[in-house]
């Protein structure tokens, strides 16, 4: 039980890109939250009880739109954006665009590694005040996105930056869920994170300024993708953080 929900919850970047066998394995819906009178505090802890979206998400998530997420050309040879219909197994309706809003708590705390078998740390990390989501196919199908978090300013961006690295780097690579470190540098970073009888998922996570972008695509030789998640880089520098 433990590694299922593990898997829903963690895999939030590539739920509900397609049921074609070389999508990423069906995971929980992960529908729109309940809305609160309070303002969450702590992306490190889950948003309140979801309830089933009754509407298609806007295209847009306050300031960030389609401008903010790279080309498909800028990340590979052949990608393109993905028109994802949504429905009821993924938690949220289609908007007949690549891209949707998402709540922000909800995405970035389901953007943590969850279920690791090392101790993770405890601390709070901030709460961005916009998530924005892109669906995209790689050269040879498989299913990519890229999850763009905009703060309030760029110390909160470099606060939940550090706490999602710390607990990337502190996963570890026993248990139902495994973190591999390929390379960190001070705003970007890229990882292996594998799931037991599931497919593996290389993500390049980058911040700058008051943004963090979190890629991520499926790959069946993750071990060889090194030089691609240093070239993807200046790609999403380039368009995160624009006003």
């Amino acid at each position: 039980m433990r590694t299922a929900l593990a898997v829903a919850a963690a895999l939030v970047l590539l739920v509900g890109c397609d049921s074609s066998p070389s999508a990423a394995p069906a995971a929980t819906p992960t529908p729109t939250p309940t809305t609160s009178t309070a303002s969450p505090t702590d992306a490190a802890q889950p948003p309140e009880l979801p309830e089933q979206a009754t509407a298609p998400p806007p295209a847009a998530a306050g300031p960030v739109s389609a401008k903010n997420l790279p080309a498909p050309a800028k990340l590979g040879a052949g990608w393109k954006t993905f028109t994802d219909p949504g429905g009821a197994e993924e938690g949220f309706l289609g908007n007949e665009t690549w891209i949707r809003r998402r709540d922000a708590h909800q995405a970035a705390f389901e953007a943590l590694p969850i279920g690791c078998s090392n101790p993770l740390p405890t601390g709070s990390l901030p709460v961005p005040e916009h998530a924005l989501q892109g669906t995209y196919r790689t050269g040879s199908g498989q299913p990519a996105t890229v999850l763009v978090l905009r703060f309030a300013d760029a110390a909160k961006a470099s606060g939940y930056y550090g706490g999602y690295q710390s607990r990337m780097k502190g996963c570890g690579v026993k248990g139902s869920l495994k973190v591999e470190e390929l390379w960190s540098e001070k705003q970007a970073a890229a990882s292996v994170r594998s799931y037991e009888d599931a497919e593996s998922y290389v993500e390049v996570s980058v911040a700058r300024g008051s943004t963090v972008a979190l890629l991520a695509q499926v790959s069946a030789a993750p071990d060889r993708e090194t030089s691609w998640t240093r070239s993807v880089v200046p790609a999403l520098q380039a368009v995160i953080d624009s006003p």
